[in-house]
């Protein structure tokens, strides 16, 4: 193995974006030469790798709506892998004047498709190429059912209606397994599967549950916007924090998509 495929593997410290990355990639088509459209791509979990598998005979751009993002992914790629491309660009809306791909990919990126989830898969199969391949990942609903489970149950014991019901409308919301497979099969790809990976989340009771690297400034987060009175959010979520043995485990479900576009007539 030669030192520059060493220094693209997927991060092992990235506990939540790598094994989102290596169920897409277990579901992904790669070869040399293929140009690819990587959404959402973060700083670079997993375009980087992408990069190194398709070799300089490809292409890779690499799009994210954070500038900041972009900016570090730029950093640390520096002059290495010159066919990977890092640009600031609205997944929601693709510029017309991109070229069309072999494969799309989005490692974490369905939820970032609101409020218009199917228009914006639509989007991107419009920039997909005849026979190339879609995969992008998600956690799908199910993902932390067990924690979800007893907010709920707490907010009826509190008498929290308004909250109650904002956390419904939530959880409503979320995509599932099936709703991805509908959406390709709607769009006419080939080949769809939906494919779902369990993933244990790790956590300790208290100020580690509530300021947890993968649950703070994301899923606990959703449950907080419930609150107009923030103050009383704490004290709810601090309460919630207090026994995680009713959660726990807490379990992610990794969601893979993937279809093919038909050849061309």
């Amino acid at each position: 193995m030669s030192a520059q495929t060493v220094r693209w593997l997927l991060p092992k410290h990235d506990y939540w974006s790598t094994p989102f990355a290596e169920s897409l990639l277990q579901h992904l088509d790669l070869q040399p030469g293929l140009r690819i459209l990587d959404i959402a791509c973060g700083h670079g979990i997993p375009a980087f790798y992408l990069a190194e598998q398709i070799g300089p005979t490809g292409e890779v751009l690499a799009i994210d709506m954070s500038a900041g993002q972009v900016a570090r992914a730029k950093a640390i790629q520096g002059p290495q892998l010159p066919w990977l491309q890092f640009e600031c660009m609205d997944m929601r809306s693709l510029r017309s004047d991109l070229p069309m791909f072999d494969r799309i990919t989005g490692n974490l990126s369905v939820m970032f498709f609101r409020p218009n989830r199917f228009q914006t898969v639509q989007g991107l199969v419009e920039h997909l190429a005849p026979e190339g391949q879609l995969v992008l990942t998600f956690p799908s609903y199910g993902t932390f059912d067990s924690l979800w489970q007893s907010v709920d149950q707490a907010m009826t014991q509190k008498n929290l209606i308004k909250e109650r019901q904002r956390f419904h409308d939530y959880l409503n919301e979320r995509p599932s397994a099936k709703d991805g497979r509908t959406w390709l099969e709607q769009l006419d790809l080939e080949r769809v599967g939906a494919f779902e990976y369990p993933l244990e989340v790790k956590t300790g009771p208290g100020q580690k549950f509530l300021y947890h690297p993968l649950l703070r400034g994301g899923f606990l987060d959703d449950v907080y916007e419930c609150f107009e009175d923030q103050s009383l959010a704490n004290r709810f979520m601090t309460d919630i924090a207090q026994d995680i043995a009713q959660f726990t485990p807490l379990i992610a479900q990794r969601c893979v998509l993937s279809g093919w576009t038909r050849a061309s007539a």
